[in-house]
């Protein structure tokens, strides 16, 4: 599941489920779908589901326990430069820098479930 030269992670206790409608859309694709799992620290933490932009050269990939060859996931935690609330209407127009974790792997989620409706992905991810 390599993209770009990036790497995989060991899957430890990490695990993708996928719904049938996920499934048959995955299957449907002719290119992969990119999932990147962005968990933002800023006065408060926020995580959300990032779709199709493909992955950066040095992210570590996710591998996916289905395996599904048009699936790409990667963790990202960033942080803004400064403080935001999730209400901020600006919210998604912070300038953001990657989030030096001494402890990736504490942090990295355990699990991110897909689903396909009204002609669109969508999922979450936990620990």
């Amino acid at each position: 599941m390599n993209s770009e030269g990036a790497v995989p992670a060991r899957s430890g206790r990490w695990r993708v489920e996928l719904s049938e409608a996920a499934r048959r859309a995955l299957d449907a694709r002719a290119a992969p779908l990119y999932v990147e799992m962005e968990l933002f620290f800023s006065c408060l933490i926020r995580k959300r589901l990032l779709w199709d932009q493909p992955p950066p050269a040095d992210a570590v990939l996710m591998p996916s326990s289905d395996d599904h060859p048009r699936l790409v996931v990667w963790f990202h935690p960033v942080m803004a430069q400064h403080c935001a609330l999730p209400n901020d209407a600006a919210l998604d127009d912070l300038p953001l820098m990657d989030f030096p974790l001494s402890r990736r792997e504490a942090f990295r989620p355990h699990w991110l479930r897909l689903d396909y409706r009204s002609g669109a992905f969508c999922g979450e991810f936990g620990w």
